[in-house]
Formats: structure tokens, C-alpha cells, sequence
């Protein structure tokens, strides 16, 4: 398998932490994304997602012109490095029941995002077993 620089994705967009939660709902929107990187310039704060919106902003009334991508954004986020193996990403994805992750360089600045999708892609497929530890039900819950 090759190497995350390979078949990640460069042209990633961004949301500032003190942006409001319509505009990046707005943002997801147009961009046709479920997930945004938070960053502060180009040093990554953390991710937001629709699901994060949906379920910590919604769901507990906070007004989406008041509150801010920093109020609900997951701060603590995996990450990867461009030169790490592709595999160990789709590793690391189905460990975390995540479909994304953030590539940073040694300073935290994002350079990229790789998906499950980047790996189908690219990578031929097989990647049905990190799709399978993605889907299982959390324990956590």
C-alpha cells in the first residue's frame, strides 16, 4: 500500500473556532461535506462535523448564529502523517470509528485530509474491514 501523501486529499477547506455554527453549516453545505478541519490559520484546533451540530448544538438548543464552531467542535483529534503507510490510516479509521483524518506536519499544520473514500479509490478497494470496524456500535454510548 502507499504512502498517505500518495492519495490524500490537499485542497481542504477550513472553518475558523469562533465562526458561528450556521456559517459552517453553510460551509458544509455548499462544499457537499459532513466534516470540517478547525483550524487557527493553518494549525489544525480540531474537527467539526454535522453530526456534531446535530447532536451537541441542536439537540441542546444553542442558537446557531450565537454559538460558535469552538463550542462544539471535537478538540482531541487523531491525526496522520503524510509519510506515514496508507494502511496503518485504515487501520487507525476503524480503530476510532472514524471515516476521516486530518494529515498534519510535525508542527500541526494541516496538509491534507485522507478519507475511506481516498483509500477505495485509490488503493483499489479493500478496505471493507475498516468499514465494518467504522460501522460496529460504540461501547462507549
Amino acid at each position: 500500500m502507499s504512502r498517505i501523501a500518495d492519495i490524500m486529499s490537499t485542497d481542504v477547506r477550513t472553518i475558523q473556532p469562533q465562526e458561528s455554527l450556521r456559517r459552517a453549516a453553510q460551509c458544509m453545505q455548499q462544499l457537499d461535506v459532513g466534516a470540517l478541519p478547525v483550524c487557527d490559520g493553518e494549525r489544525l484546533l480540531g474537527m467539526l462535523t454535522d453530526r456534531d451540530i446535530a447532536m451537541r448544538a441542536v439537540a441542546d438548543g444553542l442558537d446557531p448564529d450565537q454559538a460558535c464552531v469552538s463550542d462544539i467542535m471535537s478538540p482531541d483529534v487523531r491525526t496522520c502523517r503524510a509519510d506515514e503507510d496508507a494502511e496503518e490510516a485504515k487501520r487507525l479509521m476503524g480503530d476510532l470509528q472514524v471515516r476521516r483524518l486530518p494529515v498534519v506536519d510535525q508542527d500541526r499544520r494541516l496538509v491534507g485530509i485522507v478519507s475511506l473514500g481516498d483509500l477505495a479509490v485509490r488503493e483499489g478497494g479493500h478496505i471493507d474491514e475498516a468499514v465494518r470496524e467504522i460501522s460496529q456500535p460504540s461501547n462507549s454510548h
